[in-house]
């Protein structure tokens, strides 16, 4: 008996007739014995590569042989855009054999809430958030439609696994199962990743039950079409882009948002159709561009990572990438995008405006020939959402008892972990703070509590993720999208001209309070800003790019302009001698630069030590640190000896006074353990201990700073 007999009898028939699909895809029917045996399982493949249909059509088979009731399936995505995308083809799927599915976020109107609730569809598309607020809402129908769960279907889990958004969806998970009073089964839907066992394991190795990874086609074996050019600017890359591919469909990621409507303006001036797409743009004008773009024919999407994942915009002819992807697992994503229709070849051109993003691309594409994807590690210790956990369970119980938490997220292996001493002291801390109180063992919401978490229904408790405040720009009642402050004080003496939504618009009045800004239409060129964390290089990039200024090599994806800008680079570092691990003088200032090509994080951290801790005036980029103050190489060594000879790693990490800001609930923790958790998420141990020792091994004499390695 093949996979596909496998199936439950009408489901087979709807497959042929309905849907006209003469048999199934190599992934889909590999998958269809592991989930039907109830296998906890991670489905592997590219975007497009079928990986909704892999977990959708062994589950819906589930359903009609178990004949399962209620909300059997929760099928959970990062993005609300991509689940409003999955609505129609899900329901197409469920709605042929009789069955319902339905979307519910935050904006599904509270009338088709209030139709789920009294008829629960079989499949609920939703978000952590939304799953942790009908677990803590008053309504009990709200938590009830989660009570038949039997298996979540988890979209993109690379996505949440790498932040503390994943951390928060496993907590709500555990709370789920101790409702169904079963194990769900678990089912991640992921890109390529370098580590997928551990991605499982991850998403469900504490929990009871066979798990398997099933692995489609990557991207890497099929046929390719990656050229590298160096254009120089974002006004070159626009000429490139009206000039090339005029008669094809293509999807531009860019970098920032700034930059997103930054080449948008240039593409509009040389009379190029383009659309728009990115995360501060309102909900309707995302859904409108992707829409007219998916339905044209010779026209431009500009986007940032938003369309990097499984968000259907048809048919696409080719990937344009401005600058640098931020990693080999990111141009996966993206080149994904592409070659989708028999006989035609997955690809991308990168168009590349500065000699940095020259090296990093040539870095990535290096990586990616090697066949290294990057492993996906979870945060470390998230000690800050056991007191978010905490905060929920008492909401959801209306008082949970000080010892009743491990019955609800106690699998969690890093809450199980957690020694008594310090669950005891996070639940003190909370009633010190007087964000719960205690009355007879059961803790519930204290008025700190209420104060800072209770607006808008807890709005505040269920969001992971402190953002910044934005303003929304509306043009008449219409919204348009979000913008940060800087971009309507940056030219005080006149009225602002935004660039949103592939336009542009002036600022006719800003409701300061409201946080609200009018505009109207212009033909001003506009320009926007958002203000995000500096993104550089990782370790394995930096290394990457040494190995690249070391070689010779020249790779046939290089335009020639690319390989004379690259080869100006290799002569220049290796005149200077800089091309691989080294310690040097600038000739002309005397400063020691220290070219560790570690990383911007590594080489920050590294950096920031030596300033407040010798008064060294470091600064970090991707590939060097560099001393301004003129010192001796020895006494950097001494530094790092006595430093690390005698005590543990993490007090090479001093912690700014505002650091912790950036990490949402870490005033719910103990301060000493709040430092802990920013410290294991900064500190990147190995990359560090191999750059240290090789620092030594850098200066003849010196002995090897070894007994870091206990640490």
């Amino acid at each position: 008996m093949n996979a596909f007999d496998r199936l439950h009898p009408s489901l087979q028939h709807h497959v042929v007739n309905t849907l006209g699909w003469s048999g199934l895809r190599p992934l889909q029917e590999t998958s269809i014995p592991p989930i039907l045996e109830g296998h906890h399982a991670l489905v592997i493949a590219p975007t497009a590569g079928g990986k909704t249909e892999s977990a959708v059509l062994p589950v819906l088979s589930q359903v009609l042989t178990e004949r399962w009731r209620g909300v059997s399936v929760i099928y959970v995505c990062p993005l609300k855009a991509l689940l409003n995308n999955l609505a129609e083809r899900l329901e197409k799927y469920f709605g042929m054999v009789g069955e319902r599915c339905a979307v519910w976020h935050g904006d599904i109107p509270q009338s088709e809430k209030d139709r789920i609730r009294r008829s629960p569809p079989t499949c609920l598309l939703t978000t952590p958030e939304s799953l942790e607020v009908l677990l803590i809402s008053s309504n009990p129908a709200s938590r009830e439609l989660l009570t038949s769960a039997r298996v979540v279907i988890v979209d993109e889990v690379h996505a949440f696994a790498r932040d503390d958004r994943g951390w928060h969806l496993l907590a709500v998970l555990e709370r789920i199962t101790r409702l169904a009073g079963h194990e769900l089964q678990r089912i991640g839907l992921s890109a390529t990743v370098g580590n997928p066992e551990a991605l499982l394991g991850w998403l469900a190795g504490h929990c009871s039950g066979e798990r398997t990874v099933v692995r489609g086609e990557s991207a890497g074996t099929v046929a390719t079409d990656v050229q590298l050019d160096f254009v120089g600017t974002l006004d070159n890359a626009a000429t490139v882009i009206a000039r090339l591919y005029g008669d094809e469909k293509r999807l531009v990621f860019c970098d920032s948002r700034s930059r997103v409507e930054r080449l948008a303006t240039l593409l509009d001036e040389r009379g190029v159709e383009a659309f728009v797409s990115h995360s501060s743009l309102s909900a309707t004008q995302r859904r409108e561009a992707e829409q007219a773009f998916a339905h044209g024919d010779a026209c431009v999407i500009l986007a940032t990572s938003t369309l990097e994942l499984g968000i259907d915009v048809g048919d696409l002819d080719r990937v344009i990438q401005i600058d640098a992807p931020p990693s080999v697992a990111s141009f996966l994503q993206r080149l994904g995008r592409t070659g989708r229709r028999a006989g035609t070849t997955r690809n991308c051109l990168f168009l590349v405006t500065d000699e940095l993003a020259l090296l990093r691309c040539a870095a990535v594409l290096a990586l990616w020939e090697r066949g290294f994807v990057e492993p996906i590690l979870p945060p470390r210790e998230p000690l800050h959402l056991f007191s978010q956990q905490l905060m929920a369970l008492a909401l959801q119980e209306r008082g949970i008892g000080v010892n009743d938490w491990p019955a609800w997220i106690g699998r969690l292996p890093p809450f199980r972990r957690m020694p008594p001493e310090e669950t005891a002291a996070i639940v003190a801390h909370l009633q010190a703070q007087s964000i719960l109180f205690n009355d007879g063992g059961i803790l519930s919401f204290a008025a700190e509590g209420e104060a800072k978490y209770g607006r808008k229904h807890f709005l505040e408790l269920v969001s992971i993720f402190t953002s910044p405040p934005v303003f929304s720009v509306l043009h008449g009642r219409d919204e348009i999208g979000m913008v940060e402050q800087c971009s309507l004080t940056a030219q005080p003496d006149r009225p602002a001209v935004l660039a949103l939504a592939g336009r542009n618009w002036e600022v006719t009045h800003v409701d300061w309070a409201r946080r609200i800004a009018y505009v109207r239409a212009t033909t001003s060129r506009g320009k926007s800003r958002w203000l995000g964390a500096r993104s550089g290089m990782s370790f394995e990039q930096a290394r990457s790019v040494s190995a690249l200024l070391a070689g010779s090599d020249v790779s046939p994806r290089w335009s020639r302009r690319a390989c004379d800008a690259l080869a100006v680079l290799r002569a220049d570092a290796i005149a200077r001698e800089t091309s691989t691990p080294t310690v040097t003088r600038n000739p002309d200032d005397e400063d020691l630069e220290w070219w560790t090509y570690a990383g911007f994080s590594t080489n920050r951290l590294i950096a920031d030590a030596a300033s407040q801790l010798i008064h060294a005036e470091a600064v970090a980029d991707d590939f060097k640190i560099t001393f301004s103050r003129v010192m001796a190489v020895q006494q950097l060594h001494d530094f790092w000896q006595s430093l690390l000879a005698e005590k543990n790693l993490q007090q090479l990490l001093l912690v700014p006074a505002n650091a912790l800001a950036a990490i949402k609930f870490a005033e719910a923790l103990p301060p000493w353990l709040a430092v802990r958790v920013y410290r294991d998420r900064v500190l990147e141990h190995d990359a560090i201990l191999a750059v240290l020792l090789e620092f030594t091994e850098l200066i003849p004499g010196m002995n090897p700073i070894r007994s870091v390695i206990d640490t």
